[in-house]
């Protein structure tokens, strides 16, 4: 194994344990220990991992409030050929956290920015959820009011792809509720739970016996929490032989998401109904 020496002038994307420490890479300790600066969603928080692995090293706090501020503190400081490591409280740091902004202006400017890829819970809920893994979305939180969130689902409704959200424990029960409301009771559903860590908790069923579930067990409302629901699925039946044979043709000219564009404007369907057809048409 190579030994691991940063770059001058390079942000660094560190994915940091969910969970178990355990789960932390040889290269992203070297990283965190060598880098003259490691910034952090929270200090107190990352302090307590860096602690773990004997790590003493300068941190910055940057969050959702101050980050437009500190990007051109740290453009300013790789530009002189600083090393910064940005970290968010667990995970892969960006996803549905704070540092776009920053990668972002990081880029614009010409500056490195390298990821250390590491875990993330939206991946590893969807590696055990037993829903089709080849397409799916990422949506990040629910809102948490009621009628948001309700049109955030209804949104999805013919969504086909498995969809991976993160969201409260504390509201799992009014999410379920809204799932089955907006998507019926039926939709296929997995909650993972407090990944990694000592009360690591898989559970998928029907939205309506999810909800049973959750009702009958409150300690599954505490913690750390990915939701899966399973796409929409298409009925070949449900869609006219005028829309197939159409599909079917374009296809013969073009790629599926022009073809299924189409075909949805001339047949008056949604193009959403025609992707996974299109799939096996191809």
């Amino acid at each position: 194994m190579s030994e691991t020496t940063v770059n001058p002038g390079t942000l660094y994307i560190v994915a940091t344990p969910i969970g178990n420490l355990g789960d932390i890479s040889q290269r992203a300790i070297d990283i965190l220990t060598q880098v003259d600066v490691i910034a952090c969603e929270d200090t107190r928080h990352s302090g307590k991992l860096l602690s773990a692995f004997s790590i003493k090293n300068k941190t910055l706090s940057m969050h959702d409030h101050n980050e437009r501020q500190r990007q051109e503190q740290i453009a300013t400081m790789l530009q002189e050929g600083k090393t910064i490591a940005l970290v968010s409280d667990a995970g892969t740091p960006l996803i549905s956290d704070p540092g776009f902004h920053l990668v972002r202006h990081c880029r614009s400017l010409g500056l490195t920015v390298s990821p250390v890829p590491g875990a993330c819970a939206a991946i590893s809920a969807l590696s055990v959820a037993g829903l089709p893994t080849d397409r799916f979305s990422f949506e990040g939180f629910l809102p948490s009011k009621p009628g948001a969130r309700q049109s955030t689902l209804l949104a999805l409704e013919n969504e086909p792809r498995t969809m991976v959200f993160y969201d409260a424990p504390r509201r799992a029960i009014d999410t379920v509720k809204d799932i089955v409301t907006t998507l019926g009771g039926e939709r296929y559903v997995v909650i993972a739970r407090e990944l990694t860590k000592t009360f690591e908790t898989i559970h998928s069923d029907s939205a309506q016996n999810l909800l049973d579930w959750l009702e009958q067990d409150p300690n599954q409302l505490k913690g750390e929490m990915v939701l899966i629901i399973e796409g929409h699925k298409v009925d070949a039946n449900d869609i006219p032989a005028e829309a197939i044979n159409t599909l079917k043709l374009l296809l013969a000219e073009m790629k599926p998401k022009k073809a299924c564009a189409i075909t949805a404007e001339i047949h008056g369907i949604k193009k959403n109904a025609l992707y996974d057809i299109a799939l096996s048409l191809k």
